[in-house]
């Protein structure tokens, strides 16, 4: 089952995504909130594994509000791998403590499946600005839609999302190209040092858009191997999930749209 927390500040959106949602046997919305602070607290309180959160929202925005609910979960996922109770203190260096902590946490994490600590976030809005769309995955969103987009897309967008990848509409997708593709147009094979080459190509059939499945296919190894080599990428790019890491492909120069990849 795939909890919700819905957040928007129009009592009927609210409702609407709820009645939606709710009429899918693998989906239950758990909470309501018409703020961000709200939503916040609701996050803390019922650890739901999907946020569909809205952008424009008083006291506490779209964006920010999923920065604080990602940075508080990061927080405390830190705090409980790093309890006194499971570290010897003879053997750690407190300087390195969190980092290695946080690291060992990430990197045993299975991007195909719901990290329990860490809600993933579809931002909504009926708004395709630029700014949005970067601001909302830099700050950790994991799918962007459209408001209007049509009632069976957003089941399938919390099916996407909760089951590991990232997800942009597809008029959002043509912006984020589009904004790249207005930038230099010379691939950087060398790009993102702290990548193998090995994750590097990995990176770029991600940035294609294909699955787990179809990488494991492509590069005749194993799916487990892709899985572990992506979660590799995402930690060593410091990004969230796939959307964050396609970005940072793009902004790297490793990938270049209208390239073939």
């Amino acid at each position: 089952m795939i909890r919700i927390v819905i957040a928007d500040d129009q009592a009927m959106v609210r409702a609407g995504f709820a009645a939606l949602l709710d009429a899918h046997p693998d989906i239950e919305v758990v909470g309501q909130a018409q703020d961000g602070v709200e939503c916040v607290g609701l996050v803390a309180e019922l650890k739901p594994d999907i946020v569909l959160m809205d952008v424009r929202m008083p006291e506490l925005d779209g964006i920010e509000a999923t920065r604080e609910i990602l940075s508080a979960r990061s927080r405390q996922a830190v705090r409980q791998t790093t309890n006194p109770q499971t570290m010897n203190p003879q053997t750690m260096n407190p300087q390195t403590t969190n980092r290695q902590a946080s690291k060992s946490a990430l990197s045993t994490q299975d991007t195909s499946a719901i990290d329990d600590d860490v809600p993933r976030i579809i931002m909504l809005t009926t708004f395709d600005i630029d700014d949005y769309v970067f601001d909302a995955i830099r700050a950790g969103a994991s799918g962007f839609l459209l408001k209007d987009a049509p009632p069976d897309e957003l089941a399938e967008a919390v099916r996407v999302v909760a089951s590991g990848d990232g997800l942009l509409a597809p008029s959002v997708t043509r912006r984020v190209i589009e904004h790249f593709a207005a930038g230099p147009q010379t691939s950087n094979a060398a790009a993102l040092p702290d990548l193998t080459d090995r994750e590097r190509e990995i990176l770029v059939l991600v940035a294609r858009g294909e699955t787990n499945t179809e990488i494991a296919a492509s590069l005749f190894i194993a799916v487990q191997t892709v899985k572990t080599h992506v979660s590799r990428i995402l930690y060593k790019l410091d990004a969230r999930d796939r959307a964050q890491a396609v970005i940072a492909a793009y902004e790297s120069g490793l990938v270049v749209p209208g390239a073939q990849v």
